[in-house]
């Protein structure tokens, strides 16, 4: 099974109401964004979407409000890891009709040596025919998966990819010039798309194409086209958000600029918060001047 998840992909955030609850109208707003700004496919409930503030149920009301307003036109990748692997598998077994693909992370918290993070891949990738996009992102897990753990991973027929965001490029290169062909390779980092792809990657699942997808994708189809005049341009002209957007945590900056740009309010699920007052005011400023 080749990977047919390329270009620019988007980790959509979830938009909130003041008391917390689940802002639908908002989600359908940032699906049509994403449809009109030239995005590639949908990641619905990775970690940039507060999924491990959601209950299982808001999870596939989520899914099921962005399969609506989709409406077939974009791939849809569902977020489904975690570290207990039996639960993992069973959730799998229980994904929705739509779905395109699944992101699972590297089993977090209580850090698996290689062969286990292997076994763990094995084991959930026999629970549903659905292609699989690995997901290494060891600021996070606490973890680091090791290129030769995902070149046998990528053994197994349904797992078709890996987004990586260790941000060792010495390590990514590598697994660029050693994958099988059909295998793909996703940027993790934003700030690491243009020269990734440059390096030989065939996309990105983002968080600041949240907000400026017309100008990121962009930047992806450049890069990809080998058109590196207009990816810099676009690269270097977001590079300021794109550091702003994680200087207190993901996605409280995105947030911002999406509700400069009229799609959602700014409100996060604890534990996390909303941006400082200062960084506010810089994404802010930014973003117009990005919007001009």
């Amino acid at each position: 099974m080749n990977n047919f998840f390329t270009g620019s992909g988007v980790a959509l955030v979830t938009p909130f109401h003041p008391d917390n609850s689940i802002d639908f109208d908002a989600l359908r707003a940032l699906v049509r964004l994403q449809l009109e700004g030239g995005t590639d496919f949908l990641v619905v409930q990775g970690t940039t979407g507060e999924s491990p503030t959601l209950s299982q149920e808001e999870k596939m009301e989520v899914l099921a409000t962005v399969l609506a307003e989709n409406n077939g036109k974009l791939k849809i990748v569902y977020g489904v890891g975690g570290n207990n692997t039996l639960a993992v598998g069973e959730t799998l077994k229980k994904v929705p009709a739509g779905v395109d693909g699944i992101l699972s992370v590297s089993p977090y918290y209580n850090k698996p040596i290689q062969s286990g993070i292997i076994a763990h891949y094995k084991y959930i990738s026999s629970c549903t025919d659905l292609p699989i996009i690995l997901y290494n992102v060891p600021g996070r897990t606490g973890s680091n998966m090791l290129p030769e753990t995902t070149l046998e991973l990528a053994k197994i027929s349904n797992i078709v990819a890996m987004k990586e965001a260790s941000g060792n490029m010495e390590q990514i290169m590598e697994l660029i010039r050693l994958r099988p062909e059909g295998f793909g390779i996703l940027s993790g980092d934003d700030a690491l798309t243009m020269p990734l792809i440059a390096a030989g990657a065939h996309g990105v699942i983002s968080v600041v194409a949240n907000a400026f997808p017309e100008k990121f994708s962009k930047m992806v189809h450049a890069s990809l086209a080998g058109d590196l005049a207009i990816a810099r341009k676009e690269h270097y002209d977001l590079l300021p958000i794109t550091k702003m957007f994680f200087e207190e945590g993901n996605p409280g900056g995105v947030k911002v600029a999406l509700n400069v740009r009229g799609i959602m309010q700014e409100n996060m699920r604890l534990p996390l918060m909303p941006v400082s007052t200062n960084l506010r005011n810089r994404i802010t400023t930014e973003t117009n001047s990005l919007l001009k």
